[in-house]
């Protein structure tokens, strides 16, 4: 064991990937696993190769004294575990949703704060290869100033097979992916300043919603519109890619199907491609997620080292969880909402 020392919280569908990710990282790894259900932790840890597992995180963390905590479980437990684990020094990691309500994001924050430890959230759609090119492109200001974003997230892919829960919860589409998209929105826009919502339930096995179309203003003026099907019959699915186009002041960037990223500029346009490399653990299609997961590690341990901050700090994921409660209220009442100002540092 070398490096920082972590404990990953949660053993379900998405923990494999984190573990795969941390595994091919020298400078971090997982010294142990911890889940309700200890045949599951129990599992995951041999799979791995991981020496400790167990139900009572509090032992674990008394036994590892971790530098980190990757907590990967359903967002209602995202609170409790928050408070339980923060510690001075200590990297809190902490997968979307973030949370339920705005409330419970800001006690998420305050806990953090208070305890002296840094909460970071897994939001893994900005670090996508495809993504991080387009903000170092904007970074260098090829494009002028962003003031307009569009993000589009439309397959018809059997999501309920490996995580059949997302049929039952009554707040589906917008909450799982729309995190996502009014994430990449505010990076790209700034901090978001009303919403218009509609949404739909297209697929009647599921009780929420699984589609919704969004038009979000920004403070910086600019405007920016998401939307997301998980019952669009395309013909192969695109399933898990984003499409999307950002403008700018003094050229575009598009973000195509097949990781086709095309920059238009002054000087004229070049295409390349945006396709992640297939990580040694890793299948087609889903690499650009497993990659993207290989990059946010990475962050965090940047993070751990101090030569970052964390990117999505606590805080910023505090206004994207208030765009997500005002887009369903936006679709609820049929209304724009306007969105109270929120620190994004």
């Amino acid at each position: 064991m070398s490096g920082y020392r972590g404990i990953l919280i949660g053993c379900g569908f998405f923990a494999s990937n984190h573990l795969h990710g941390w595994a091919d990282l020298p400078d971090a790894s997982i010294a142990a696993v911890c889940d309700l259900d200890a045949d599951k932790a129990r599992q995951l840890a041999d799979t791995f190769g991981i020496d400790r597992h167990g139900t009572d995180i509090d032992k674990l963390i008394a036994q590892i004294e971790p530098h980190f905590v990757d907590i990967a479980t359903t967002t209602p437990s995202h609170l409790p575990l928050v408070r339980t684990v923060a510690a001075p020094g200590r990297l809190v990691i902490c997968q979307k949703p973030m949370a339920d309500s705005v409330a419970d994001a800001r006690a998420m924050v305050t806990a953090c704060e208070t305890a002296g430890a840094t909460l970071i959230i897994h939001e893994n759609f900005r670090w996508q290869a495809p993504f991080r090119d387009a903000m170092r492109i904007v970074a260098t200001g090829q494009i002028g100033t962003v003031d307009h974003a569009r993000f589009s997230f439309r397959h018809g892919y059997d999501n309920y097979i490996n995580q059949p829960y997302l049929a039952q919860t009554e707040r589906f589409a917008i909450s799982d992916v729309g995190t996502h998209l009014f994430d990449l929105l505010q990076v790209f826009c700034g901090p978001a300043a009303s919403v218009s919502c509609a949404t739909q339930r297209r697929n009647p096995i599921v009780r929420g919603e699984d589609s919704f179309a969004a038009l979000v203003t920004h403070q910086s003026g600019a405007v920016s519109v998401a939307d997301c099907s998980f019952e669009s019959r395309l013909t192969p699915h695109r399933f898990p890619q984003t499409t999307g186009v950002i403008e700018g002041t003094a050229g575009v960037i598009e973000i195509a199907e097949d990781y086709m990223l095309t920059v238009h500029g002054p000087t004229g346009r070049r295409t390349f491609s945006a396709e992640p490399s297939v990580p040694g653990w890793g299948v087609r299609p889903w690499h650009v997620v497993q990659e993207s997961v290989v990059a946010f590690q990475r962050h965090a341990i940047a993070v751990l080292d101090g030569a970052s901050g964390p990117m999505p700090s606590g805080r910023f994921t505090v206004g994207t969880v208030a765009l997500v409660d005002a887009a369903y209220l936006s679709a609820a009442e049929g209304r724009r909402v306007t969105l109270q100002p929120q620190e994004v540092t």
